[in-house]
């Protein structure tokens, strides 16, 4: 049993490493098999990797990403923000640091949650975690691309495609369940941000009403599955979804559909006025 264990674990290791995860996402998730007083193999397994921390070298890559994909958002710049996952987590003073073997960088992080990750070359080299201080899932991460002029209460759509493949790229979205980590290792940027299965979920600012798309003359209003993360969410789903305690603020938006251009405004209809509590 011990023998087939091991094989599972080296097996997903090998899987990861083909899809360019860091040796490091297993340095903390490994199986050492013992003999116990009876002569039976056993296996001790040591707990993954604190889904908060978040590879370095995988948030570089989204920011390279970025820059590749620049024409769906010319003037934008990009931040990646902080959100809350758990009703308790406070979201007040948290602070980041790069930490490798010997490198050890904090990060700014804003009043608003969001920052702008640092390029460090030693880092890289070992691939180093980006480390918060809060507890595992508390939290989720996301890209945040702004372009200047988008009207107030509105979104661009180029912007919300690029951030989906930023995203996705540097490997923000968590999930605690392990079959959801699987199928991250499995799904690609584009094979998420490109088709109307990819489930990409988006977060306003506050409770949303409606969603609707503006493009010249063409308006549209997104239906409500497109809302609250589909609508279908249970108690128990919510566990494992990093819309947990935000559900009211999720929505899906067709960043797929080409027949909608990337200068597209996503508007929203808040349920609550702007100096109401989130």
């Amino acid at each position: 049993m011990a023998r087939i264990f091991l094989r599972v674990m080296l097996g997903l290791a090998v899987l990861a490493g083909s899809q360019g995860f860091p040796a490091s996402a297993f340095a903390s998730a490994s199986a050492s098999p013992s003999t116990d007083a009876a002569g039976q193999s056993t296996v001790t397994v040591r707990s993954t990797r604190d889904p908060v921390d978040k590879s370095y070298r995988k948030m570089i890559r989204g920011m390279e990403r970025f820059e590749r994909e620049r024409a769906l958002a010319p003037q934008a710049s990009l931040r990646f923000q902080l959100l809350p996952r758990s009703r308790t987590v406070d979201m007040h003073g948290i602070t980041l640091r790069i930490a490798g073997d010997s490198v050890n960088v904090p990060v700014t992080v804003d009043g608003n949650n969001t920052f702008v990750l640092p390029r460090v070359d030693q880092a890289l080299r070992e691939d180093a975690a980006v480390l918060a201080n809060r507890r595992t899932t508390s939290m989720t991460w996301r890209a945040l691309i702004q372009s200047p002029g988008v009207p107030p209460g509105m979104r661009r759509l180029g912007d919300l495609r690029l951030e989906c493949l930023v995203g996705k790229e540097a490997g923000l979205v968590s999930n605690r369940s392990l079959f959801g980590w699987i199928s991250d290792v499995i799904d690609t940027p584009e094979g998420v941000c490109n088709s109307p299965d990819g489930n990409y979920l988006f977060f306003a600012e506050r409770p949303l009403f409606a969603v609707t798309l503006r493009a010249g003359d063409r308006v549209e209003t997104l239906p409500f599955g497109m809302l609250y993360a589909g609508g279908e969410q249970t108690r128990a789903d919510l566990e494992y979804c990093d819309c947990q305690v935000l559900l009211d603020r999720t929505y899906y938006v067709p960043i797929w559909d080409r027949s909608w251009p990337d200068d597209t405004l996503v508007e929203f209809e808040y349920m609550t006025d702007p100096g109401a509590a989130p």
